[in-house]
């Protein structure tokens, strides 16, 4: 029986899940973005009795991932979330950046109706592609009970926005969370529980109103064997506004570009201190750089841009 709200609306953005290839072997050689919505519906009968509703946000390689499309797919989240009727939202996005933009939409809405996003590593028209049963999955957690806030479903897992992690170049189950702590796993179409649904404070879509050619430039810098820090004199001259420090174990940086950074704060760029590691978190110890804690250096450049939006 249907629900008032059990409707599921669909915003696809594009990425390897949209992709073809000219031969169902290639999982390599592909153009991603090229299926539409529809027609990734139209491939999974599982989802034939659902309520669903589809728009085609974007389409685009999620390599190309921007602002612009950021900002726009936020808007469009937080509008569906505001009709009645709606009981969640499923987001079509590529890998490569999907972990970005899940935290990005979960600092900014914090929703309590279920956001999930969706992906895969293999093109729709591959010998066994993934999209398919990632997508039915992505529906069945947005359709579970008591679901909420932004999670990533992949290879019949459920991760929190600010944990996961792609892991794997390749691999059909490409993603991690990085300290193990799992939301749910997919089975057999039942959302088993494992944690909890995420939570949070939204910083709301006026945070993020500003026209994106506006936005704060974010940086990231890595440390390494032999880094010099004129990476980050480099910066300074083109006019960047906030650097993230991927250091290296604890959030280790050598000599030269720890000094490289104070100068850097000293001229009023605001200064993370990541790590370049997998996963764990970075100390905030007195007399060091100021510490992303548990954040990697790509959601600590989220962070870091939404604090610098704020200004």
């Amino acid at each position: 029986m249907q629900t008032p709200a059990d409707l599921i609306v669909i915003l696809a953005t594009g990425g390897t899940i949209a992709g073809t290839s000219r031969s169902a072997t290639d999982g390599v050689g592909y153009t991603a973005a090229q299926l539409r919505v529809e027609d990734l519906l139209a491939a999974i009968p599982g989802l034939a009795h659902r309520r669903l509703e589809a728009h085609q946000l974007a389409q685009l390689d999620s390599k190309d991932m921007d602002f612009a499309t950021w900002q726009r797919l936020a808007t469009a989240v937080q509008a569906q979330l505001d009709r009645p009727a709606v009981g969640g939202v499923v987001i079509t996005h590529g890998t490569d950046t999907l972990e970005e933009t899940a935290y990005f939409l979960h600092r900014v809405l914090a929703p309590i109706k279920p956001v999930v996003l969706t992906a895969a590593m293999r093109p729709a028209t591959a010998l066994a592609a993934d999209g398919p049963q990632n997508l039915l999955d992505a529906v069945q957690v947005a359709s579970a009970p008591g679901a909420a806030g932004v999670v990533v479903a992949f290879a019949g897992r459920v991760h929190d926005a600010t944990q996961v992690r792609k892991t794997h170049s390749y691999r059909v189950d490409a993603f991690e969370s990085t300290d193990g702590a799992l939301v749910a796993r997919v089975e057999e179409g039942s959302v088993r529980l494992l944690g909890r649904w995420p939570q949070g404070d939204a910083l709301g879509l006026a945070r993020i109103a500003r026209p994106v050619q506006d936005w704060p430039r974010v940086d990231i810098v890595m440390n390494h064997a032999g880094q010099d820090g004129r990476i980050v004199h480099a910066l300074l001259s083109a006019g960047v506004d906030g650097i993230v420090a991927a250091g290296t174990g604890n959030g280790t940086l050598s000599v030269a570009l720890d000094a490289a950074l104070r100068e850097a704060e000293a001229r009023s760029v605001r200064v993370l201190r990541s790590t370049r590691c997998d996963a764990g978190p970075v100390m905030a110890l007195p007399g060091l750089l100021p510490s992303a804690g548990a954040l990697s250096p790509l959601k600590a450049r989220i962070e870091l841009i939404l604090s610098l939006l704020a200004a």
